[in-house]
Formats: structure tokens, sequence, C-alpha cells
């Protein structure tokens, strides 16, 4: 090719060659790193083993029947379809070798190249270091995880329904929830009101509200992160729902019998068909593949740009992200996520436009958690509220970052439908193989 002055100009594919962008992981970081990155002059790809972007704050819903699987999850080709520098590829990603730039996927045989990487990869169940408690109690983390638990919640009242044993039935009636935090206390809060509301006129032969819910929590508290005026609030609340709230009670034992918890210098035992966690989280073991110096939870700290010190061109958010703010840890909830992933694209926008990087700075609106039907606690631009409001302002806030409006429209109308009827529409089991509640009697003779 020739110029107008006749010289030779020779354009290499490497010259025109866009910088290459990988995400891994599509939930709130790595999808908001995605979306920053819409007018970039680059080839995004995002990699995740699922295909659906999930809102997670909402799973327990879908553990405890209010909610259907799709009113909390899109499809990651759906949301990203007008995004047309994007590629969405479903793969497991094995490891990242940062020298080489390059990520293997599935079995290792085929690998993709990176100019820049944002790991969001989310996290995985902690059990403390006793992963054999895992298939006894299910966390809950992914939508599979929701739906186990749903299977087992409404399998222990079916089971229950043809026990004649009354210890039996009542081991079958029995639920415990490990962990204080936000999603033990939903959880508590949920099943409290299948048992004493939604379920109470569909058997015959048991009284689904005589079920016993009992909370296990290690620390003094529950919902730990919580001011003390809303910690107080939230346990009165699942009292009140029936629940049996026992802080400084400390896991020590899960067999197919029953839970042990070490309270003071005491040991007891609850005997439980159904075990449920919610315990703690660990992080992808991605990061191992990376070289560098994790936490104790297998977490990576960056810089304060999200940058690795290591490899500037890789960027750390969401779970697998220990950042520390203004001397705190920031927490593991999904308004952190999605401002590091905007923040990480736009660092990796100004890489591009080869301008310096910009510090990550976290701004609070707030936590929130949602107790049964109606009560919730939250402090939220710095007022702390707790009760019927606090319930409504949860609901608004999390239709909002519903994606989608079929999304909205559909679980506002379940929670409206729901809250006049105390009825629960998706009480579907599937998922029969494995039963925990084999144990149950046949039924008896009807007279």
């Amino acid at each position: 090719m020739h110029g107008v002055a006749g010289q030779s100009i020779s354009t290499t594919a490497a010259e025109i060659r866009r910088p290459q962008v990988v995400i891994l992981g599509a939930g709130f970081g790595g999808l908001e790193a995605a979306l920053n990155l819409r007018k970039a002059d680059a080839d995004v790809t995002i990699i995740d083993r699922r295909n659906y972007h999930l809102f997670q704050p909402l799973l327990y819903q879908v553990a405890t029947a209010a909610l259907s699987p799709g009113d909390i999850a899109s499809p990651i080709r759906w949301v990203l379809r007008r995004q047309q520098n994007v590629e969405v590829l479903l793969a497991d990603v094995r490891s990242i070798d940062p020298i080489g730039r390059t990520v293997a996927v599935d079995s290792g045989a085929l690998t993709i190249p990176y100019d820049y990487l944002v790991l969001a990869p989310g996290a995985a169940h902690a059990y403390f270091g006793h992963p054999e408690w895992e298939p006894r109690a299910p966390g809950l983390k992914t939508l599979d995880d929701a739906l186990e638990m749903r299977r087992r919640v409404l399998l222990a009242f079916e089971a229950a329904e043809r026990e004649t044993d009354p210890d039996r039935q009542r081991r079958l009636l029995t639920f415990v929830i490990v962990g204080g935090g936000p999603t033990g206390v939903e959880l508590a809060g949920a099943l409290a009101e299948i048992a004493r509301q939604s379920l109470v006129k569909d058997f015959r032969r048991i009284r689904p509200e005589s079920a016993r819910i009992v909370l296990l929590e290690g620390s003094p508290h529950v919902l730990g992160t919580f001011p003390d005026p809303l910690r107080g609030a939230a346990r009165r609340a699942l009292e009140r729902l029936g629940v049996e709230v026992r802080t400084d009670s400390i896991v020590v034992g899960i067999d197919e019998d029953c839970v042990t918890y070490r309270h003071g210098d005491a040991q007891e035992r609850i005997s439980a068909a159904t075990i449920l966690w919610g315990a703690g989280v660990a992080a992808s073991p991605i990061a191992k593949s990376l070289g560098v110096p994790l936490d104790r939870v297998g977490r990576v700290t960056p810089e304060p740009t999200l940058a690795l010190a290591q490899y500037p061109n890789i960027f750390i958010v969401g779970d697998l992200c220990a950042f520390v703010q203004d001397g705190k840890p920031l927490p593991g909830v999904a308004q952190v996520a999605m401002q590091q992933g905007t923040r990480a694209g736009s660092n990796i926008l100004r890489a591009i436009a080869g301008q310096g990087l910009e510090p990550f700075r976290y701004r609070d609106y707030g936590i929130m958690a949602t107790i049964g039907r109606g009560s919730a606690v939250g402090d939220v631009f710095g007022l702390k509220i707790s009760g019927f409001f606090a319930w409504l302002f949860w609901i608004f806030l999390h239709i909002f970052w519903l994606i989608g409006f079929r999304n909205r429209l559909v679980v506002m109308s379940e929670w409206a439908w729901a809250y006049f009827s105390l009825q629960r529409r998706v009480r579907l089991i599937t998922g029969l193989r494995g039963a925990a509640t084999t144990d149950a009697a046949p039924p008896p003779a009807r007279r």
C-alpha cells in the first residue's frame, strides 16, 4: 500500500489488533466490568461456568418456595445482547498463566489470551475444615443449591406426614440453620413463615406449625455486621416467628442424625432431618494459579486501583478481593462487587488510553436483611430502620436492582400475592434422587 507521498505503509496484524479483555465470572462484579467496557475499543470475552447472571440476594426466596429460578436469573447473552464488543463463553476456568497472559478452560486444551484480565469468580461454601459436612448441610450460593434446599425442606414435611413414630416425626419437623448472618436470618424467617402460615392447611396428619426451627450462631449476636439496635430487633423478630435463636453456639459435629454444637463448656445435640448451611464462604481456588500471596480464606489483596502489584494488567473484584478501606475489610456483598467491577472496567479503559489508574473507593449505601413477612432491619444512609417500613424499602431496593423488566414485574406480583394470601406458589419437589428423608414409615390406613 502506498501513501500520498509514495511512502510504503505496512500494516501488520499486530498493529491493528485490538486489546483483548477477559472477564472471569458474570456475577455482580464481572457483569458491571463488562457493561462499563461497552464503548471500549477492545474485544471483551466473559467466561462463566453457567449461562445466567444470578441475583444472589434473593436466592433464599427460591430455597423457600417464594420465587422461581427464572425470577432471579437472566441469561448472560441476553443481558449483554446489545454490546457488540462482547463474546460470552460457557466454560470452566482451570488455571491462569499470568506470565504468558492466557486462561486455560475446561480440560486445559483450550487457552484464551488476554491483555487485561478481570477476576470475578465469586465464592464457594466454607465448612471450616470439615468438607464432610457439606452433603448433610448444603449451602446457598447457586440456583442448584436453592433448589436442593427447597427439595429437602418440602420433603421433610411430606415424610413427616407418612411417619407414625412420634420421635422420628419430631426429627423430620426439626430444621437447623447454621450461621446467623443475613443468609441464615432470612432463611430462618422464611422457613418459619412456611411452617406457620403457608402449609398450615395442606396436611392432614401433622401440624406444620409445630415445626421446630433452630438458628445457631457462633458469635454473641445474629447479624454481627449490623449496628447493635438492629441486631436486637432482628433477634426479637425471629423469636416472634417462633425461631429458636442460639448465639455463642459453635457447631462441632454434623452426622446423619443430628447437629452437635458447643455452648460455653457444654456440648449439646439437636436431632434434625434437615440442616442448612449459611455460616461461611471461601474464595475461588482459581486464585492459587496466580502465584501471589493469599489470605486465610484464599482471597487476593490488590493495589488500591484493584490491580495486582505483580501483574498490573490483572484486576481483582468481588468475593475474591480482600480490600481494606479505612482500616476495615470490605464485606462480601453485591454493592461492593458492583462498584469494584465498575472501577475495574474504567481503569482498563484508562490503561488502554495510556492514562494512570485511579484508586477504588467504596461508597456504603447501607445494609439490610429481611425477617419474614412484613419485617426487616436496615442501616441505610445512616438511618437505622426496622419493621414494616424497612421491609417495604427492602422490597423496592431489590426490585430496582433486578435485571430485566419481566423479572421486576413477576417478582413484585409474587410478593404481593404471597403477602395477602400467606401462600407460596412454587412448592414443587424436584430431583428426588438421594432424598435425605427416606426414613419415613409407610402411611397408616385412613379411617
